[in-house]
């Protein structure tokens, strides 16, 4: 049987950004079992023992508590469940200074599905068809926004100014505020911080310059926290998380080990967290109360925080270090270039002027046994064309240092013959 898809059932259907050529990948992988792949395209967080340790500890308090029964056998709150919602206000208040309470707090199936909520929420066609619009104020940025709408058309995305230090071989993206424009045709807007896929931080002084301006026309600001302290702290430059009354403070505990229990995390005003746990009593009652419960026992207790500070920080960190100085010894002296590291688990890696597209070089990488992703599925929402777009790479921090240190070798080797085969051409 083939039934017949409505307009939203073709478009939920598809699979978008980095999903689609995760496909190519994993049949990459399996049809390559018994060779050497080195497989650095992966967005799933290692399982750190210390960080398991925590879960099986939680897990074990919980399955000796009389709560047990209450939680997983029973309906609960839509909002989540109550002693998590406890414990971030309780942390976060003490933490940064706050006021929250229990209004101001929702618990979601993961952060995906918390964007999911808001781009349809806040961005789409009104009630007197207006299309108000979804932006992304810089891209590249998470691939998953590119499907969280169900009217694909409110996406929008600037691009960005690249601050590039040529002898260093680094860079850095910056929002275009001069051509940046949030206004009363703006549903809400949306960025990652730290970013995936890039690692950029927006500093401070820019988030808080973007949430001027979309509070100027009333605009909700969501960022997405999915990497930023206090959990899972995989941030290796400093930054405050940014609260207000038209920012909405976006969390996953997926990243703090926990990516099978999809546990999200919004944090905002009032009505703007009200509107979103509407959309949730529809959609799907309430989160995994499982996941929320060793949640709430890792945050009362202090131990996520401090994990993610002392063990989760430190090992994405020197993986990056590692992949970043064997780039620095192996790459030809060809116009290249990696995002400056200030977070989250990946590198981004460009070659300016590259000969041939991301797809091409990335097939030309897998006959050498590396896979890394093309950079091309990060841009959601940017309609105009621009060749950055296709020079661009993702590179996963979850190999193993030598899987790392190889894989960039070969990647440097493969780049080298790329720019010297298209000079000869010449």
């Amino acid at each position: 049987m083939k039934p017949a898809l409505t307009k939203f059932g073709a478009q939920m259907s598809k699979l978008t950004g980095v999903r689609a050529i995760m496909k190519d990948i994993n049949e990459t992988l399996r049809a390559g079992i018994g060779q050497e792949l080195m497989n650095l395209s992966a967005g799933n967080p290692l399982i750190l023992p210390e960080v398991e340790q925590l879960w099986r500890d939680c897990t074990a308090e919980l399955l000796a508590s009389a709560e047990y029964g209450e939680v997983v056998c029973r309906y609960g709150y839509s909002k989540g469940y109550t002693p998590l919602i406890e414990a971030v206000a309780k942390d976060f208040n003490k933490r940064y200074g706050l006021e929250l309470t229990e209004r101001n707090i929702l618990i979601t199936p993961g952060s995906q599905t918390l964007y999911f909520y808001a781009a349809n929420v806040f961005g789409g066609y009104t009630t007197n068809n207006q299309l108000k619009q979804i932006v992304l104020p810089l891209s590249p940025d998470y691939t998953g926004y590119g499907g969280v709408s169900l009217v694909p058309e409110a996406l929008f995305a600037y691009k960005p100014t690249l601050d590039i230090d040529a002898p260093a071989h680094r860079f850095k993206y910056r929002p275009d505020f001069s051509k940046l424009s949030i206004t009363e045709q703006t549903g809400c807007v949306l960025f990652s911080r730290p970013c995936n896929p890039t690692g950029n931080v927006v500093t401070d002084e820019e988030v808080q310059k973007i949430a001027a301006l979309a509070a100027e026309s009333n605009v909700p600001v969501l960022i997405d926290s999915a990497y930023a302290p206090p959990f899972p702290a995989l941030n290796y430059t400093d930054m405050t998380p940014t609260f207000g009354e038209n920012i909405l403070h976006c969390m996953s505990l997926s990243k703090a080990g926990l990516p099978g229990e999809r546990v999200g995390i919004a944090i905002g005003s009032e009505n703007l967290i009200e509107a979103l746990e509407c959309f949730q009593a529809n959609a799907s009652l309430h989160s995994s109360r499982y996941g929320q419960a060793i949640a709430a026992l890792a945050i009362e207790s202090g131990k996520l925080a401090h994990i993610s500070e002392t063990v989760i920080r430190p090992f994405y960190k020197n993986k990056f270090t590692v992949l970043e100085s064997t780039l620095e010894a192996a790459m030809p002296d060809i116009p290249w270039f990696m995002h400056r590291g200030e977070g989250a688990i990946f590198a981004w890696i460009w070659l300016q002027d590259l000969p041939i597209g991301d797809a091409e070089f990335y097939q030309q990488l897998k006959k050498v046994g590396v896979i890394v992703v093309p950079g091309n599925s990060f841009f959601p929402g940017l309609r105009e064309e621009w060749q950055h777009k296709h020079e661009c790479f993702r590179v996963s921090l979850t190999g193993s240092d030598e899987e790392i240190k190889t894989g960039m070798q070969r990647f440097a080797k493969v780049a080298e013959e790329v720019y010297r085969s298209a000079a000869v051409s010449a």
